[in-house]
């Protein structure tokens, strides 16, 4: 006999959740969602103005609390990205967590880069920085030449 403990359903476990993560949750999908619309319709020059857009005057939390709001936000992004019925790839990802965190006053980087690969062909990257630290798609970031910082270097 199996001796795995049964999941609750998702729905089980989303109620299960404190309002704040809810909150945050929700927030993760629209950022998605508009991250993909953006990527889809508007021209990468109006893109990259949104990365560089200042976000609210939020003023930046202590170390503490920015390194909870990171992990907060990055799980909300990855939760949908891996849910949402089309491919939210590092691009969305990165974009919905770096709007997600400099509308908390966190001054993040989106950094975009590629790389040449003989099967591939010319492939594309984007992570996000925080401070001195990769908080997403920092995996395969060593792997790519950066080309492009938003906001610029």
């Amino acid at each position: 006999m199996n001796d795995m403990i049964a999941r609750p359903p998702p729905v089980v476990r989303l109620m299960r959740l404190s309002t704040s993560n809810k909150l945050v949750l929700g927030e993760g999908l629209l950022g998605i969602v508009a991250a993909s619309v953006a990527i889809k319709i508007l021209p990468f020059r109006r893109t990259a103005e949104l990365m560089q857009a200042r976000i609210g005057d939020n003023r930046p939390p202590d170390a503490r609390e920015r390194d909870r709001l990171v992990a907060q936000c990055r799980w909300a992004v990855r939760a949908w990205a891996d849910r949402v019925p089309w491919r939210a790839v590092c691009f969305q990802r990165g974009l919905a967590l770096h709007l997600m965190l400099r509308r908390r006053g966190i001054p993040s980087v989106l950094h975009y880069g590629v790389s040449q690969d003989e099967a591939e062909g010319l492939r594309a990257h984007v992570w996000v920085d925080v401070g001195e630290r990769t908080v997403l798609g920092g995996e395969e970031a060593p792997k790519f030449a950066r080309v492009a910082s938003f906001p610029a270097d």
